[in-house]
């Protein structure tokens, strides 16, 4: 069985409530990336012959007893029909994504929504597994659908009520497009569960923030996307973004996950929208450096130059835009802005995206990660 999944995050929660369940203290939204060009693919085999549970991700094999893959297994052979002999039988799992892992571009989200929906095909269960996804990752419990797609926090302490519902399709909103500019692709410094616990021991503001701040914005930002309201969708996710990382700064110690680099994006996407006389571009950052931006398809090659002119590639450089095509030798090589272009080489590169459905089935036995005997074919 092999499905891919990926996953961008615009609202995250922040922190959780049940450490081992993951309930969070709040409602979240996210919208759902296309898998022309980030995604997870997994595969889950399940033999008889199989004398071990193995797993390998992304090439190297790891500790099957990691708690979370536990949690996601267990409960999903929970839900199976206790007659199926798959049940009993070892299992091997190979997944691997084509973008950075731990580098706060959501590798968790993805890589847990593909994991669960692969083991849910495996063990023929039905109906929403995101309560299951998000025993994984939090985060992968929105990633089960494509879209946008809203977390439900939930008020049962067993989490059974925190799942993920879809508030609106790609369709709805087909015009939106997104660029993800990478500034570091290595793992990040601080692990996103890590932080977050500290955050929630340590942070009255996250406090202030959960009871006061986010319910408010999720009803808003839910209606600016309902009614299209480009303008609104983008002041929302911004004030929510720089609001995250105080509350990290707020912690003790303190999580800082963005750099110089990304508050000059900041510093851009606001000069951009203020030539424009209202928001055209929108910034998120999630536990990292790396900048998410979400736009209308009509801005993508005027700001896409704009980006090009103050983050030149690195010399020599021959895929720093990737995603959608654009045709680069076109992007004007001036600013308007009063920004000064930066050193070569500070935006590792550029993905060129927009939004797209959850994770899907792949019949293709070519897709497959595992060979017959259970090991990764490369």
């Amino acid at each position: 069985m092999s499905s891919r999944s990926c996953q961008m995050t615009l609202f995250i929660n922040r922190g959780k409530s049940d450490d081992d369940l993951i309930i969070p203290l709040n409602d979240s939204l996210s919208g759902t990336l296309s898998m022309d060009f980030m995604c997870a693919k997994t595969t889950v085999m399940a033999s008889p012959f199989l004398t071990e549970d193995r797993f390998w991700l992304n090439n190297k094999e790891q500790s099957f007893e990691n708690k979370r893959l536990q949690n996601c297994l267990k409960e999903v052979r929970n839900r199976a029909n206790p007659k199926l002999p798959e049940i009993k039988w070892k299992i091997a799992i190979c997944s691997e994504n084509n973008f950075p892992t731990a580098a706060g571009l959501a590798s968790s989200a993805a890589g847990y929504a593909c994991l669960v929906s692969a083991l849910a095909a495996l063990y023929e269960i039905d109906g929403d597994i995101s309560d299951i996804a998000r025993r994984g990752s939090g985060s992968a419990c929105r990633s089960m659908y494509g879209g946008w797609v809203r977390w439900c926090k939930g008020l049962r302490d067993d989490g059974v009520d925190s799942i993920a519902k879809q508030i609106a399709s790609v369709e709805h909103w087909p015009e939106i497009r997104v660029l993800i500019l990478v500034v570091n692709d290595s793992r990040k410094k601080y692990s996103s569960t890590d932080g977050m616990k500290r955050t929630v021991e340590t942070s009255e503001f996250l406090k202030y923030r959960v009871q006061n701040v986010v319910p408010l914005r999720i009803e808003a930002i839910t209606s600016a996307i309902k009614e299209k309201d480009f303008n609104s969708f983008a002041r929302i996710t911004m004030e929510d973004s720089n609001q995250f990382h105080a509350v990290c700064l707020d912690t003790f110690p303190p999580c800082i996950y963005m750099n110089d680099t990304s508050h000059l994006i900041v510093e851009l996407v606001h000069a951009y929208n203020e030539h424009k006389g209202t928001n055209k571009v929108a910034y998120t950052f999630d536990a990292g450096p790396n900048a998410c931006l979400y736009l209308l398809e009509q801005e993508v090659y005027e700001f896409l130059s704009l980006v090009n002119y103050i983050f030149p590639p690195a010399s020599g450089q021959k895929d720093y835009i990737r995603g959608i095509p654009v045709i680069e030798e076109q992007l004007p090589k001036e600013s308007s802005l009063h920004i000064e272009p930066q050193r070569s080489g500070l935006l590792k590169y550029i993905i060129h995206t927009k939004l797209g459905d959850g994770p899907q089935r792949l019949y293709n036995p070519e897709a497959h990660l595992l060979n017959e005997t259970g090991v990764p074919k490369k």
